[in-house]
């Protein structure tokens, strides 16, 4: 009988011993899983302008996509993105796919006054929202800044196409070799397959 209880005993650590550890693991799954993969539909949102208006996906009527980029003041990795967000949004908002930057930190020097400072000072083409109590950047899994998500209009919603980052050369835009977004893009609008989905965000952390 002792044997017995003995055996119950270990049976018992090894199933709750195996339902912890797949616990961690669901739990790891779920952090690495956190916002959106390609594939997914985003949800639209509102958010304010840098001219005091609120904006949202549903106003671009005649949008084919949107180039949405978490980016912000402060980071150096975004103020060296910031020319060639405005040369992105130069390109492709005629072809119905706008830039759409969203500013996610809560930095010093990241508030809204200091976004509209900013936004006067560089002549930003493309809006630059205020993600007011940093709910929006969480729902799209945006960890850096920059951080871009291309999204396609479809009849189902915005589907997200590409995750990651502008191009592959931040400290130089004359030495970039690999233009992710662009190459995004211009599949997108040709109908075809985008070959490089995701790449690594390089950036500042979101704060």
């Amino acid at each position: 009988m002792k044997t017995k209880r003995i055996l119950g005993f270990l049976a018992l650590t090894l199933i709750f011993g195996a339902s912890f550890a797949m616990g961690i693991s669901a739990a790891k799954d779920h952090i690495v899983d956190d916002g959106y993969q390609v594939g997914d539909v985003a949800t639209d949102f509102s958010l304010k302008n840098v001219d005091g208006k609120m904006v949202s996906l549903a106003d671009f009527k005649n949008a084919k996509g949107f180039v949405v980029v978490f980016t912000c003041n402060t980071c150096p990795y975004a103020q060296a993105y910031e020319d060639r967000m405005m040369a992105l949004d130069a390109k492709y908002k005629s072809k119905g796919v706008p830039v759409v930057a969203i500013n996610p930190s809560s930095k010093t020097g990241d508030a809204y006054e200091d976004m509209k400072t900013r936004a006067k000072e560089k002549g930003f083409t493309y809006p630059y929202l205020y993600d007011e109590g940093q709910k929006v950047y969480p729902t799209f899994g945006a960890t850096r800044t920059p951080h871009v998500f291309l999204l396609q209009k479809t009849a189902k919603g915005n589907v997200v196409r590409y995750i990651g980052a502008i191009d592959d050369n931040y400290q130089d835009a004359s030495k970039v070799d690999d233009k992710f977004v662009e190459a995004a893009v211009d599949a997108m609008l040709a109908g075809k397959e985008i070959a490089m989905k995701t790449t690594k965000a390089i950036g500042c952390g979101i704060k």
